[in-house]
């Protein structure tokens, strides 16, 4: 009897040993398997910008790589549409796994703040990493006769409401950058949108608009004929391009921080493996050398983050994005 019962005791504590070492193993081995077979199909990158951009750039170039790594094509599908919303909202919608992912810049924590239509939210998404950063310029047209931006900032101050400053549309990149500009100098200036940056640059140069901010890749080609003049650019340091030209911080805007900025989200309840398996080669693939070279055409660099990291930067810029919206009254039109 007490042969039995100590076989039972044995018996009972390997079988609880047992489930233990069950409970308590960590899902490494399930977690492998589930990358071992990821991609087995093709992946689509959705964009909610035109061919063209420095969005797709960085979207087609990766892809190249992670095509060439996971043999299994990486495509590049666009959506634009209501800011970005209309591809956000498909993917939000997608199977969460690993095969749509979503390319983003500032208008993805834009649209959410300023519309009351709301295609989509940051519980819809899981963050991969961002890709590249692409540094923002304050440019004139020369005949406005500003040389530095306290020459803007001064001219603004003497005739409030009467300088025009132009974006790629309400809601953009460009248009928060120049808010932001104005917020921290406290200046009055009137918004004009347009339908994209090209159209924004254009009014510029024909002198009707007076100032707007704009990716590097689209004002280097207009800096190199004299059609704009380039006041200061937006990062802590300066341009590898435009060597000569302060950041704004330098030139008296303290404070001021606001790049456009590019990454990729996956639909939420995507499997943390895929996640981190995207993460370590993109992070990979964005700052080799021969990559890196493509970036230099339209002024980038490599911005690589965490999962973790870029979803504290999304907070961090969702705080000021809703700032600037309380504080101009911004509404989408």
């Amino acid at each position: 009897m007490l042969l039995r019962s100590n076989s039972l005791v044995v018996m009972i504590r390997t079988t609880v040993l047992a489930l233990a070492a069950m409970w308590l193993m960590p899902p490494g081995s399930a977690a492998a398997d589930e990358v071992a077979k990821y991609p087995d199909k093709p992946v689509r990158i959705v964009l909610g910008f035109s061919a063209g951009s420095p969005s797709d750039v960085a979207s087609r170039v990766i892809g190249e790589k992670l095509a060439e790594i996971w043999k299994q094509p990486f495509l590049t599908e666009y959506r634009p549409g209501a800011g970005g919303g209309l591809a956000a909202q498909s993917v939000a919608k997608a199977a969460p796994d690993g095969y749509t992912l979503l390319g983003v810049s500032a208008s993805y924590i834009i649209q959410p703040a300023i519309s009351s239509t709301k295609l989509y939210s940051a519980q819809d998404f899981t963050a991969i990493t961002t890709t590249i950063s692409v540094p923002n310029v304050l440019v004139v047209n020369p005949s406005l006769g500003a040389k530095s931006v306290k020459d803007l900032v001064a001219m603004a101050k003497a005739k409030p409401g009467e300088l025009l400053f132009s974006s790629g549309g309400v809601g953009s990149g460009t248009h928060f950058s120049a808010e932001l500009f104005k917020s921290l100098t406290a200046i009055d200036v009137r918004h004009v949108p347009y339908r994209g940056i090209p159209e924004a640059l254009t009014e510029v140069v024909a002198g009707r608009i007076h100032f707007t901010f704009s990716p590097l890749s689209n004002v280097l080609p207009l800096l190199s004929t004299g059609e704009v003049v380039a006041l200061g650019v937006a990062p802590a340091t300066r341009a590898a391009a435009l060597p000569n030209v302060p950041t704004l911080a330098e030139a008296g805007v303290s404070g001021y921080g606001w790049d456009t900025w590019f990454g990729l989200l996956a639909p939420a309840k995507t499997p943390p493996a895929i996640v981190k398996a995207l993460n370590r080669e993109i992070v990979r693939i964005i700052q080799l050398p021969d990559v890196k070279k493509r970036w230099d055409p339209i002024g980038a660099e490599a911005l690589p983050m965490t999962p973790e990291g870029f979803d504290k930067y999304l907070s961090d810029q969702s705080q000021l994005v809703n700032k600037l919206v309380k504080a101009a009254n911004i509404e989408a039109k």
